[in-house]
């Protein structure tokens, strides 16, 4: 079984029933490496258009805030904030439709808080996520051992929090060669 999350490497798992709560036991963790390629395309100004490689998904269109964009769409920093609190929500979610716990609701907020570094550059400094799930009063000694554990299987909140490897190449010759703009850390 798969978790909501498409990016999470559970392949299988299986909860067992222990009087009032149910432990998460990961059958078998997938080892393989996964990989998708997402597509921007410059509509104008610093509108592009974000295109997945899923043809069931929609495009997206992003957008820098005034006064360098005109805040059409989400910008980088309003993604990532939304990808955090999605993937925690899934991760939440799924662990309680595994625990059998009835999620009646579920909001989430995040507050992004940028800031500059020491070079004066806006930096995002953190991100406070606040999830509201709506849960029946009989079923919160249940859904205590999914709030222990939900975030570990967080893939982008986990990844943020550790940092991750990002490689840039820029491609600025005619015949598509590939001038690389930084190592890899």
């Amino acid at each position: 079984m798969r978790s909501a999350c498409g990016s999470c490497a559970i392949r299988t798992v299986r909860f067992i029933d222990l009087r009032w709560w149910s432990i998460v036991k990961v059958s078998r963790v997938s080892s393989e490496e996964k990989r998708f390629t997402t597509r921007l395309e410059r509509a104008r100004d610093y509108q592009f258009k974000v295109r997945f490689d899923s043809p069931d998904m929609q495009d997206l269109v992003t957008d820098e805030t005034e006064p360098v964009g005109k805040g059409l769409g989400p910008n980088p920093s309003r993604l990532l904030s939304a990808a955090v609190a999605n993937c925690l929500s899934s991760s939440l979610l799924f662990c309680l439709s595994k625990a059998r716990v009835p999620v009646i609701d579920l909001t989430a907020s995040v507050e992004t808080v940028t800031r500059r570094n020491e070079k004066g550059r806006w930096r995002i400094a953190s991100l406070k996520v606040k999830l509201h799930p709506s849960l029946r009063e009989e079923d919160l000694e249940r859904s205590k051992r999914c709030l222990e554990l939900f975030e570990d299987f967080c893939v982008v909140t986990e990844s943020v929090r550790k940092g991750i490897d990002v490689q840039v190449d820029i491609d600025t010759s005619a015949s598509g060669a590939a001038v690389p703009k930084s190592e890899p850390s």
